[in-house]
């Protein structure tokens, strides 16, 4: 009985909490009196975060997971600085773009660097092998990008669209087939078997040739490549 109640309690809490989580969002730090011990406008507060762009929170729970941000992330001030910016400007854009492109640049970094690794590591290919190799790469990835935005309109029931989406998949299939025909046929049977890799240009991860459409689905529609998407949007916007 002790048990069941405490659980209960402990559940009240919790809707407690997602019930002030869901006010200060709305309200910001003023609510019923309430104030908080910083502003928006403290220094320790994140303006990236302010700015709803802060790779700490995009990236969490991610193989890049960098932790937690050093500054302050409370949806309170992000209520606080909305409606504030509703008023006058207050260029946060400036310090949350400085902040981004410095963090793109590591992870171009990284890219390049896995470039160059693989192409130490892995063996060299001719020029035209190498082309045919490209088209099935390029061809997988549309298929696993196209399954992916497929499977995420079903599932928010848009049915027409995920249906159309579909066909354009099945015809880069077709098209995969004989782009990995044409490459087979262009080197040893011991060879063809090599998983030869890439590197994602927009999240660094490695992709191969061999992978199937479930696994590139699962990466271009993952948590990871998504949030540096929306990390690298964030940029283009904000320069």
């Amino acid at each position: 009985c002790c048990g069941g109640f405490r659980r209960l309690k402990k559940y009240k809490m919790s809707a407690t909490d997602q019930m002030r989580q869901m006010l200060d969002q709305l309200v910001g730090t003023q609510r019923n009196g309430e104030s908080s011990t910083t502003s928006f406008d403290d220094p320790k507060v994140c303006k990236a975060f302010l700015l709803d762009c802060c790779p700490h929170d995009i990236l969490s729970a991610t193989r890049m997971d960098i932790g937690e941000c050093s500054k302050v992330h409370d949806i309170a001030h992000r209520a606080d600085f909305e409606a504030a910016q509703a008023k006058k400007d207050h260029f946060y854009d400036v310090d949350a773009c400085d902040y981004l492109t410095s963090f793109v640049a590591d992870c171009d970094r990284k890219i390049e660097q896995s470039k160059k690794t693989l192409a130490d590591t892995q063996d060299s290919l001719s020029a035209e092998v190498s082309d045919k190799a490209n088209s099935v790469h390029e061809l997988a990835e549309s298929i696993g990008s196209k399954l992916s935005a497929a499977e995420q309109l079903g599932a928010e029931g848009n049915v027409e669209e995920s249906i159309k989406l579909m066909e354009e998949v099945e015809n880069l299939r077709k098209q995969k087939a004989e782009a990995e025909n044409e490459y087979r046929n262009s080197m040893p049977a011991s060879t063809y078997q090599q998983q030869k890799l890439r590197v994602c240009e927009v999240c660094s991860a490695y992709l191969g040739i061999h992978d199937n459409d479930r696994r590139l689905a699962d990466h271009f529609g993952g948590k990871l490549h998504l949030g540096f998407i929306k990390i690298r949007e964030n940029l283009i916007e904000r320069e």
